[in-house]
């Protein structure tokens, strides 16, 4: 990779009052890098993209892009906001007409261009169809086509990726890699670290200082651990007893295992063992795999920061030990006109059970769920709720319902306070704990004494977690979850599950949809929906061990090109660049070799070659490709 900097901080600080947005920071950013910033909410990224893109001035310190003033380099530089910025009320031609006449960008260049980026984000078929009614993957696409149509040296890109589905989130990253190889810089701001895997280089920030810069690999070497995947029941208990191990840095819960981190991990798994024996827990498998750059982050975090409180459920009510389904469909259809949303979709959740809804964006999931919970009458078939078929939008069930939308359902225009006491009183939270569970909301968002705040100056992942406190304070028995995480980095998001799995354990059913596969790990079972049916389903693990052949990581001298040799032969699907590492997913060991044999024909040098473990994002993909024909144009 070139050397020249694209981009120079030297001690850049920003202030808003007492709160240092920016802490005196330092940073370069190569030619051709794809450069993340990764962080909690609040940590400082969306200022730093700011200033870099020139529409916000520092306080202090220097910077320099593409070798002047931000504000001189800005015809250069690309920017994909956040919340979405283009006009809904203009097509996709009109709004990339609009953008290259802001960016005076010639006749020439704009059909060149137009028509590559269409064509790589598989927009040429709905030229004519307003920004407004597409879906939220297809918005980020044209986001993007926008902000290239100037063909920028440099493109800055906050969470590009929140709320897209994994197709598109591949599609998105295989582009961003592309571009990069042409001589593109890339700076990506992502709650997701699976994708910051796929960067050259990260910074990790926390309240406006940058405490560290380097590769994925080394971030996750310099941990020192190992992650010991145990598989034990009961899982809740082995939690808590684990968690009190000597030998142990973190455990975290999933949905069929436990993912253990140890410095020593025969002394981990040895003192895992006793304790097993010790507390009736049955073991049936301990696995050792490398970290992730999760795991790297979360221990560095909490280095930083020490242990997060835990914040209690105040006065719950006894645990329910009906096994009963408490959300069910059976050959559930919803037509509009001619297009069918949703056929013949068949579900059932018990009491206990945390079952994960996932598909592309436009597969039905959020029609499904608004059709069980009484939002949305079916054409057809059936829904069970609470043990009741009739009656379902009857206040006496809906007083037992969770429900947190996709969109952010609380009001900007209310205080935090206000809005948990709105929604406290409306699903008759008994005045005895209001008060209580009030404050455990806000302190299980880490908003502690913040109850006053309006709702509209919290970022989204805040918003995210208030608005899961006020769907649950009512300890509900049917939850339905709505993207419920989207856009809320690791801590958080982890804190968000200890309290799913806390509503779970007392014995809810509830009904998850996500877009974050690595979270939909802490599901128990797991349907996969394309075209508004169900096309597979079973346990984290289940589904992983039906994927049919094996994943090779191949590291080269050089990944782009091998990226692109790969993709020819096999199929963008099976073909996918972490960083440096290749992942190729194959039929058979005799195609593994034939890749590797095109690899070395091509002048190409393969350093190291190992197996590894397909991800749920691998079913995904494979599962969406072998239906492709029928997912709905």
């Amino acid at each position: 990779m070139a050397t020249t900097p694209v981009v120079e901080a030297r001690a850049l600080a920003k202030n808003y009052g007492s709160i240092k947005a920016l802490d005196a920071v330092d940073f370069d950013v190569r030619e051709g890098e794809i450069f993340g910033l990764i962080g909690a909410d609040g940590a400082g990224k969306t200022t730093a993209f700011r200033i870099i893109g020139g529409v916000l001035m520092p306080d202090s310190g220097e910077i320099q892009v593409l070798g002047t003033a931000p504000r001189t380099a800005r015809p250069s530089v690309g920017y994909l906001t956040q919340p979405f910025s283009l006009y809904q009320d203009l097509s996709i031609a009109e709004n990339l007409h609009y953008a290259a006449g802001l960016r005076e960008v010639q006749p020439a260049d704009f059909e060149k261009r137009s028509q590559r980026y269409c064509k790589l984000f598989d927009l040429n078929r709905f030229m004519d169809r307003l920004a407004g009614r597409l879906s939220g993957g297809m918005k980020q696409k044209l986001a993007l086509s926008c902000a290239l149509i100037a063909d920028p040296k440099l493109l800055l890109l906050d969470e590009p990726t929140t709320g897209v589905d994994p197709v598109t989130r591949r599609d998105f990253w295989d582009a961003l890699t592309s571009l990069a190889t042409e001589g593109m810089s890339i700076i990506v701001a992502t709650p997701y670290l699976d994708e910051a895997e796929r960067c050259h280089r990260v910074a990790l920030m926390e309240r406006g200082k940058i405490y560290d810069i380097d590769s994925p690999t080394q971030f996750r070497t310099k941990l020192g651990l190992t992650r010991l995947e145990v598989l034990v029941e009961p899982l809740a208990t082995a939690e808590e007893v684990f968690a009190s191990s000597p030998e142990i840095n973190d455990v975290q819960r999933f949905g069929d295992r436990l993912d253990v981190m140890a410095a020593n991990p025969d002394a981990a798994e040895q003192d895992l063992r006793e304790r097993a024996k010790e507390h009736s827990l049955r073991i049936t498998e301990i696995r050792r795999s490398l970290p992730t750059l999760e795991n790297a982050f979360v221990n560095e975090l909490r280095r930083m920061r020490g242990a997060p409180p835990k914040a209690v459920f105040p006065k719950p009510s006894p645990p329910l030990d009906r096994k009963q389904i408490v959300i069910g469909a059976k050959d559930l259809n919803r037509r509009y006109g001619s297009f069918q949303a949703v056929k013949n979709f068949q579900l059932e959740v018990r009491n206990g059970e945390i079952y994960g809804l996932l598909g592309a964006n436009g597969a039905g999931k959020t029609t499904s769920i608004k059709m069980m919970c009484g939002l949305v009458e079916p054409s057809s078939g059936s829904v069970t709720l609470l043990g009741r078929s009739k009656g379902l939008r009857a206040a006496e069930v809906r007083s037992h319902i969770g429900y947190m939308s996709q969109k952010f359902s609380l009001y900007d225009d209310l205080t935090i306070g206000e809005n948990l006491d709105f929604y406290a009183r409306l699903y008759g939270v008994d005045e005895s704990v209001r008060e209580e569970r009030k404050k455990w909301v806000l302190e299980s968002a880490d908003l502690k004494g913040e109850a006053g705040m309006l709702t509209v100056s919290l970022p989204g992942g805040w918003k995210q977690r208030v608005a899961f406190g006020a769907a649950v304070m009512h300890e509900p028995e049917a939850i339905f979850l709505d993207e419920p995480t989207s856009g809320v980095d690791p801590l958080a998001r982890r804190a968000m599950w200890r309290m799913i799995n806390h509503c779970a354990d007392r014995g809810a059913g509830i009904l998850v949809v996500t877009h974050y596969l690595e979270e939909a790990e802490q599901c128990n079972r797991l349907g996969f929906m394309v075209a508004g049916e169900i096309i597979a389903a079973g346990s984290p693990r289940e589904v992983k061990e039906n994927m049919k052949g094996s994943l090779l990581q191949i590291m080269t001298d050089k990944p782009e090109r091998a990226l692109r040799l790969l993709k020819e032969k096999y199929g963008a699907s099976r073909v996918s660049l972490f960083g440096s590492r290749l992942h190729l997913v194959a039929e058979s060991e005799a195609q593994q070799r034939e890749a590797l044999n095109e690899l070395q024909q091509a002048d190409i040098h393969i350093l190291k070659t190992t197996p590894a473990e397909f991800s749920l994002e691998d079913v995904f993909i494979s599962l969406i490709e072998s239906r492709r024909e029928a997912i709905p144009l």
